[in-house]
């Protein structure tokens, strides 16, 4: 009876913390749902509402020192890259994805709000590793990390003119990151999983994000341009390999404090 106690209440604590680190994202999903079924602002465009409340997010979260400046900077980072690859995929001769909407606060086909969906991202990551006091066993060294987010980034532009390599950049993540377990304290002990695992389950947590904001039409692919359907299965490799820049890119601000409890 006391280990099924411990286990509730631990499952009860994970899940709060869980939420806790999903703030930004939690809320940012929030409005983006909320706007669509009901937006009573026809002076300002839906796009440049939903970048004022992000920005207010981000703001408040540094404000209540929720996130620290260093983990703010790389998410500004991450932020930036994002941007640029939106750039890419929504230009007419790509055309990945698009924004049906309208914004003054854009570049190009691609409203400034778009950024903080992957913010959201990057928050969540710096914020759960704080949250459960990460620990890894046998983590690579962070050069081949970076070397292989690097690598991902650079596939996301070169699959449209080159042969995509997806697939090899995943085995390649396997390899780096498969005989890494992760650590995390949820009260007062450590609880362990498989590093990739714990990508794996971001990723799919994302996708399901993803189907809600293209149900809320806040872009769409060209699949959904007619009526919304589930999107593609594959799109979690995409999120996978994407988070994965997220997360070696925080890395680098809060440095992996490796065990040897493997």
């Amino acid at each position: 009876m006391a280990t099924l106690k411990q286990f509730v209440r631990e499952f009860w604590l994970f899940g709060l913390k869980q939420a806790w680190a999903c703030l930004f994202a939690g809320l940012l999903l929030f409005f983006i749902l909320l706007t669509q079924f009901w937006y009573p602002f026809e002076s300002l465009y839906r796009y440049d509402f939903l970048f004022i409340v992000a920005l207010l997010i981000q703001l408040l979260l540094l404000a209540f020192r929720l996130e620290t400046p260093r983990e703010a900077a790389v998410i500004v980072i991450f932020h930036l890259v994002a941007t640029a690859m939106e750039l890419f995929k929504t230009s007419p001769g790509i055309n990945s994805w698009h924004y049906p909407g309208d914004a003054v606060l854009a570049i190009g086909n691609v409203p400034l709000f778009a950024g903080f969906m992957y913010s959201a991202v990057g928050s969540y990551i710096a914020r759960i590793w704080r949250i459960f006091d990460f620990r890894f066993s046998s983590y690579p060294p962070l050069w081949t990390t970076a070397l292989l987010a690097l690598l991902v980034y650079l596939n996301f532009f070169t699959h449209h003119y080159l042969y995509d390599f997806r697939w090899w950049l995943l085995a390649l993540s396997v390899v780096l990151f498969g005989r890494v377990w992760i650590a995390f304290r949820i009260s007062q002990s450590y609880r362990q999983m498989p590093l990739v695992l714990g990508f794996s389950l971001v990723a799919l947590f994302i996708w399901i994000a993803e189907n809600l904001a293209t149900y809320a039409r806040v872009w769409i692919y060209p699949s959904q341009n007619g009526e919304w359907v589930l999107v593609s299965w594959q799109k979690l490799i995409a999120w996978y390999l994407l988070m994965l820049i997220s997360f070696v890119l925080v890395s680098l601000v809060n440095r992996p404090r490796v065990s040897a409890w493997r």
